[in-house]
Formats: C-alpha cells, structure tokens, sequence
C-alpha cells in the first residue's frame, strides 16, 4: 500500500498544472463573465494528451487509468471549475465510443475526439428522468440499416456546442434492459437546441435541452448491442462519479491556497490573519478535510481500476464526501476572505458557484447515500476495506 505518486505520476501532475497556470487560471473569470465555452483551450488540452486519457489506445487514446486521469483532473481543476469539467464529460464520450462502438466506427469518431478537434456532449438526463436513468422516454426505432430516434434530454453540458453526442435511447421495454446507447452526429438532421440556460455556476460551458425530431442514423452507430445501455451509463456514472469529486477537490485546493495567501496578506487589529489560532484551526480543518476527501477519491479510481466488485460503492462515497468537502471547503475560503470574499475581484465566489452543482449532478448526494446504504444494508456488514 504505497500512497507515493511514481515518477510518472509526478510528471503527470506537474504537466497539468503548468497548463492550468498557463492556460486556463488566468481566463477563468472571464470565461465565467462572458459566459465564454473556451474551444481554444480544448484544441490546446487535445495538444497536450488532455482530451482521450482513457479512451482505449486501439480507438486512438491513451489507455490511461482512471487514477492517473483523476490526477491530472484535479489539478486542471484548479485553473477553471467548468472548463475542467467539460473535459471530464469529453473524455467519457470518447471513451465509451472507442470502448463499445464497432471499431470502423470508433476510428471515425474518436480520431479527432482524443485531439480536441471535435467536443463531445454526454445525453443521459431527460425532463422527466434525473437520477431515475432506467425509465427514460426518448426512443429508438429500428428502421432498415437505420435508427430513429425521438425525444429530449435536458441539462446536456455543452450542448450546441460540440460535434459528438452520446445518446440513451429505448428500443425495448420498460426498465434498464430496454436501453441502448448509440452515437450520434450533433448536426443531424432534425435535432434542436434550446436556449443556453442562465445558472447559478459553470458558466464556461453551456447547458442546453436537447430535442430529437426523427432523428435517423445508420444502425451501425449503436454501441454494443441493444439493451447494453444501461450497463454502458452506469459504468460512465462510476467514472463521472469520481470525475466530478476530483473537480471538487482541486476547486477546493485552489480556494485552500488562496485563503492561505490571504491570510498572510490580510491584517486585523495589528497582526496578520495568520497569526490568529482561531483562524488557524479553520485551515487546519479545511487542510485535513481535503486531504481525506483526496484520499478517498483515489481509492474510489483504484478500485474501478481493479474492476472491485465494490467499485459502484466507493464511488458513490468518493463522490457524495468529496463534492460535500469541496463546497464546504470553498465556502470557508470565502468566509475567511470576508466581504473581499464576496466581489468579482477575487475568485471565492466562483470557486463556490462552481462547486456547488457538483452535489447534484452524477446523482444527487442523497442518491449515494442510498447507493452506499443498499450495498452495507444489503452485505449485513459495514466493513468494506
């Protein structure tokens, strides 16, 4: 059991941040304002081997494990929330169609997916149809060498935006066993986008309702075989799970050390902030909360990268304390910054805006808790390790 990062581990984090301090940290809060979805950046990232991490190498990606891609996540996380985020939803779009298409079809597709040259947007969530993935509505019709596919999924990252849209559909009968996943070419005829919707954060990236109106594409474009996408969206749900907790965590870091320097900075009745013990046992606090939530994080993508037949359960726990962690992290950062903490001058209350969605998207908290309480309850013991 050796927590060290190897040698190219290391490599990995210190690439990552270099980009993220280069590229992104000083454009976040504009992108933020000007609600700006930074597709320069991804060509960038592509450059930089960001965009296909563990996409299959036969699909053209890198293979890499989902711990080596959560380190690097965190660490780009630290430059900019929602940019960082897209990413993750990116990489798991290319990795569910170089891992699951037929192979003519993944080289088509994820070639220019694993650079960055085309984005890709994950369709799971429905108006009707949040955390109850299993009784979506939109269809799929078997129509000749052809699908047809008809109606909406909601709350699409990047929609409008990107090239590539994964897409759960039903071609069979009600429950999990009905679903199936298909790629689908963002401009295809008869698809509509609504309205950019005005959120509270992730203000980088755009959210979208996304319409299917006959949709047709070549039946070749399902991924596997009918009535494996159910099984396909809970394997993304795992890793998205552990994507958007580390998003949390380097969120929460960078908040960390901006606190850290502010209080250093920062004097009230002649002495610095620093010098304060009770403001010291609030970092102490944030320090040691985050470092737990990190932990628990990379355990949850060693076990997925064990294929642990408990991987769903750490998963849901990473997800459902680092996100809280995260938030609550930031929210102290903010509170320690005072009023200062409040203006768009500092980056508080976007950390905050940001990290916030991450405790509902992936499944609402209460969603793992029942997720970690069905498997404990269920085993008759609470002992995992």
């Amino acid at each position: 059991m050796n927590f060290n990062l190897t040698d190219d581990q290391q490599a990995f984090v210190d690439t990552a941040r270099a980009f993220a301090e280069k590229e992104m940290a000083p454009h976040a809060a504009r992108w933020d304002a000007e609600h700006y979805f930074p597709i320069e950046v991804f060509r960038k990232a592509g450059e930089m081997g960001f965009m296909g991490m563990y996409t299959p190498e036969s699909a053209g990606g890198f293979g890499m494990s989902r711990l080596d891609s959560a380190l690097i996540f965190e660490q780009l996380a630290m430059g900019c929330t929602a940019t960082t985020a897209m990413m993750t939803i990116h990489n798991m779009v290319s990795w569910m169609i170089g891992s699951f298409a037929k192979p003519e079809v993944a080289e088509q597709f994820c070639s220019e997916l694993v650079t960055g040259e085309k984005l890709g947007s994950y369709c799971l969530t429905e108006p009707g149809s949040g955390s109850d993935a299993a009784n979506l509505r939109t269809s799929a019709k078997k129509d000749g060498d052809e699908y047809v596919l008809n109606g909406s999924k909601m709350f699409i990252s990047g929609a409008g935006a990107t090239d590539v849209l994964v897409v759960m559909a039903r071609t069979g009968g009600e429950g999990a066993k009905g679903i199936s996943a298909f790629v689908v070419p963002a401009d295809a005829a008869g698809i509509h986008y609504g309205k950019a919707e005005e959120k509270m954060g992730w203000n980088a990236q755009p959210t979208r309702l996304v319409t299917f109106e006959d949709v047709r594409i070549p039946a070749d474009y399902l991924l596997g075989e009918e009535g494996e996408g159910f099984k396909f969206a809970m394997m993304g749900l795992d890793g998205g799970r552990i994507n958007i907790a580390v998003c949390s965590v380097g969120t929460a870091q960078a908040a960390l050390n901006t606190a850290r320097d502010y209080m250093h900075e920062r004097s009230q009745f002649g002495k610095p902030l620093a010098a304060f013990q009770a403001m010291q046992f609030k970092l102490a606090d944030m320090a040691t909360e985050l470092v737990a939530a990190r932990q628990m994080v990379r355990l949850a993508a060693f076990k997925v990268d064990e294929n642990d037949a408990d991987k769903t359960t750490y998963c849901a726990m990473a997800k459902r304390f680092a996100t809280d962690i995260g938030f609550q992290v930031c929210n102290e950062a903010l509170q320690i910054h005072g009023g200062y903490g409040y203006i768009k001058e500092y980056p508080l209350e976007r950390y905050v805006r940001d990290v916030r969605v991450h405790q509902i998207l992936e499944g609402t908290n209460e969603i793992m808790r029942l997720i970690i309480a069905r498997r404990i309850l269920a085993d008759g013991s609470a002992e995992l390790l």
